[in-house]
């Protein structure tokens, strides 16, 4: 059955998420940036209810989420997840109750971000009331999360898990450094591999004006086998599609893997087998993807 016009398929929008290279969070009590952060070009907006807006903006900022993803909206190329605060404040209920009956054919949502996830059953609950075709992506931020983090990716119907480094590093009373966190990401791409979904999105870089080293944050996230990267401002996004594309370098190294697949048994004093030539098949995907 054709879907309705301006309907969303469930492919296209777990399939929208899941790939996602960047996601770009804009505060859910700012409309007027709505439209420019689906402008941004990142590949998934995400309207944020909970650290973004003050507590008693909360009320207004939902309000305003519901108005610029209703079917037939003004904002009508809206399509974004919403965070919503966490499992047990006192706004869930109401924000979820809200934003399922929203979720119509014509509706912009394209599902939930749960923070502070730690609880696989209650995350469960919630997938279960949701329409099949909304994503759901609990954000790990806690040393809890972290050890339930299989258990949480392996809900069904878990889109990705995404990582909020900032929190971690105050719950476990750490550096909030990249690579003072190197186990608890490591643990994130396993559990997402073990339970066979989408790589995670990482943590966003609290550097704006330096490109540099949001690039260097991101290019860090890609080598640990992230998927993408969760995103604070659009000047920050071209960094993150650069460091998670492959370089030249890359390409040029792929392309020789695969023109001696199957003959010489080794290009550039490395042994080529296998899991070599699966990487350079992997590599040469991704550039053409990305072009």
């Amino acid at each position: 059955m054709t879907a309705p016009t301006g309907s969303i398929t469930p492919a296209a929008t777990t399939d929208a998420v899941a790939a996602a290279v960047t996601a770009l969070f804009v505060p859910g009590d700012r409309p007027e940036r709505f439209a420019k952060a689906v402008a941004a070009g990142s590949g998934v907006v995400i309207i944020d209810l909970e650290d973004a807006v003050a507590p008693d903006a909360k009320a207004g900022a939902l309000a305003a989420v519901l108005a610029a993803l209703a079917a037939g909206a003004d904002v009508r190329s809206m399509r974004a997840l919403v965070r919503v605060n966490p499992l047990g404040s006192s706004q869930y209920d109401a924000e979820i109750t809200a934003l399922l009956a929203a979720a119509v054919p014509g509706s912009g949502l394209l599902g939930f971000m749960v923070p502070k996830a730690e609880d696989a059953g209650a995350l469960g609950q919630l997938r279960a009331k949701m329409p099949g075709h909304l994503a759901l992506v609990p954000l790990i931020e806690s040393a809890v999360g972290v050890v339930n983090a299989v258990e949480l990716a392996r809900v069904s119907g878990v889109t990705r898990l995404a990582f909020g480094a900032i929190d971690f590093a105050l719950d476990i009373d750490a550096d909030g450094g990249d690579r003072f966190l190197d186990n608890a990401r490591a643990q994130l791409v396993l559990a997402s591999r073990a339970a066979r979904i989408a790589a995670p999105l990482d943590s966003p870089s609290t550097e704006i004006a330096d490109g540099g080293r949001v690039a260097d944050s991101a290019r860090l996230a890609r080598n640990f086998g992230f998927g993408g990267k969760l995103c604070i401002h659009p000047a920050q996004l071209a960094a993150v599609r650069g460091a998670f594309a492959p370089t030249e370098a890359e390409i040029e190294w792929a392309r020789s893997v695969i023109g001696a697949e199957g003959g010489a048994a080794q290009v550039d004093g490395q042994m080529i087998d296998r899991p070599v030539t699966e990487r350079a098949k992997r590599i040469l995907r991704r550039a053409v993807k990305d072009q």
